[in-house]
């Protein structure tokens, strides 16, 4: 029976450290190699996805960003993609900062990827994520709230009080793709708003009717 696996990373393939393990990298990329179907499934980005990963260098297909995107390992050339209707962009937007919440806004145009945001308006978990993003090709910081959307949007990610995002977790969660929980490593409160269609089970989905699997073996 032709199976595809599919591992979560963080806090399933990924170490403590955050990191693929050599080990790991091995194993992966040999049985890639002999023809297993694999792929991870990841809220990360492609960029901070492949940094923890480096090494697992196999030629396989990765769901990144909760599933908004299917991209291929290696080049990151986007295979398939949701995105928000302009009208939806500027509503949740709107929603948020009526909240007081400053959110980090992701968005390709001509084919440039990047993540918005306001530095002095973040809350101070906000400001210590993008630490960890430091010379990350899509970091753009912005002056004012008019230049947060850029270009074709897909996501939000908002970190914040609990009190600020619970409401809006109520609020938006039937017509958006939502996911609300705390962050494994800080135990921040995170709300990451994506289009309806994007969610890691249709990316899976997806690769396993695209490859013509007939099981599915997910970890994680």
């Amino acid at each position: 029976m032709k199976t595809l696996y599919v591992s979560d990373l963080d806090g399933t393939l990924l170490s403590s450290h955050q990191k693929t393990s050599p080990f790991t990298n091995q194993v992966m990329n040999r049985l890639v190699e002999e023809g297993m179907g694999f792929s991870y499934a990841t809220a990360r980005s492609f960029h901070t996805a492949k940094k923890a990963t480096e090494g697992l260098n196999a030629p396989m297909p990765l769901i990144v960003y909760n599933g908004a995107f299917i991209v291929e390992n290696g080049t990151g050339k986007l295979l398939h993609g949701n995105f928000f209707e302009k009208e939806q962009a500027q509503r949740i937007l709107h929603a948020l900062l009526s909240a007081g919440v400053q959110p980090i806004v992701y968005g390709i145009r001509e084919g440039r990827e990047k993540m918005t945001y306001i530095p002095a308006k973040l809350h101070k978990e906000g400001r210590a994520f993008l630490a960890t993003r430091k010379g990350d090709v899509r970091d753009t910081p912005v002056a004012g709230e008019g230049e947060l959307l850029y270009g074709d949007t897909f996501y939000f990610t908002c970190i914040e009080e609990a009190e600020k995002l619970s409401p809006l977790h109520e609020e938006m969660k039937e017509s958006f793709r939502c996911v609300y929980a705390r962050d494994i490593y800080s135990s921040a409160q995170w709300l990451e708003i994506m289009p309806k269609e994007a969610s890691k089970a249709n990316a899976i989905r997806q690769l396993k009717e695209k490859g013509g699997y007939e099981k599915v073996v997910v970890f994680g």
